[in-house]
């Protein structure tokens, strides 16, 4: 089994976008051009749901679909695509390109950039997805953040069986597998590639690589109580 594909990491039957993701091309390659690529091709630019005021639509192309609701406060910069049953909370910030399937929630305050949320995908609270892809079902913790971006600028490179892999990319967030599930305050370095089913504790920081399906991503956690005298 090809581990890079987008189907050891995703189930994208019944998808209506599964186009983003194209043949024989590694799964980041839908956030590396791919949704950039399919969102110009894209021709029902539209609003199909009721905006109450204070949501901020600002520069780029918008589609909201039917039962999308959208909060007082939210920023979309387009392009920005949201399917049926979408939920976008108060404070939230999408930076196009992105794209959020069926029942996709993007939380108070969370921020999405260059981003893919598969059905029922859910940023729900303070969350930063750069760059990034998120898996049907999956749930990111409190204060969970996907980085994108290494300090010194360089190539994301990420390992795989023990083995660097070259992406060619300097920004590259986190892909996790359908059902992933984040601890509140979990850090992701770029490059994270975690199979379907993974959980991470909290406040666990994951270095860049593969991680296989069901993994468990513990923290160990020395506490010492000391009483006033």
């Amino acid at each position: 089994m090809n581990v890079l594909a987008a189907e050891h990491f995703f189930n994208l039957e019944g998808f209506r976008h599964r186009s983003l993701f194209p043949a024989h091309e590694p799964v980041w390659a839908a956030v590396a051009w791919g949704l950039a690529q399919y969102l110009q091709q894209w021709s029902w630019w539209e609003i199909r749901s009721p905006l109450p005021a204070g949501v901020h639509l600002l520069s780029g192309p918008v589609y909201i679909d039917e039962d999308v609701e959208i909060e007082p406060g939210a920023v979309l910069r387009g392009p920005v695509l949201l399917d049926r049953g979408c939920r976008v909370r108060a404070g939230a910030y999408l930076r196009g390109p992105v794209l959020c399937g069926e029942g996709a929630v993007v939380g108070a305050h969370s921020e999405l950039k260059n981003a893919v949320l598969l059905p029922h995908a859910h940023a729900p609270h303070q969350n930063y997805v750069g760059d990034s892809i998120l898996g049907c079902r999956v749930n990111l913790g409190a204060g969970t953040i996907l980085s994108n971006f290494k300090h010194a600028g360089d190539e994301v490179v990420i390992k795989v069986d023990g083995r660097p892999l070259r992406t060619g990319l300097r920004k590259l967030g986190a892909i996790l597998g359908d059902g992933c599930k984040t601890g509140c305050n979990t850090v992701t370095n770029p490059g994270v590639l975690m199979g379907p089913g993974c959980l991470t504790y909290p406040n666990a920081t994951l270095a860049s690589g593969y991680y296989p399906p069901g993994a468990i991503v513990k923290v160990r956690q020395t506490q010492q109580l000391i009483f006033n005298r």
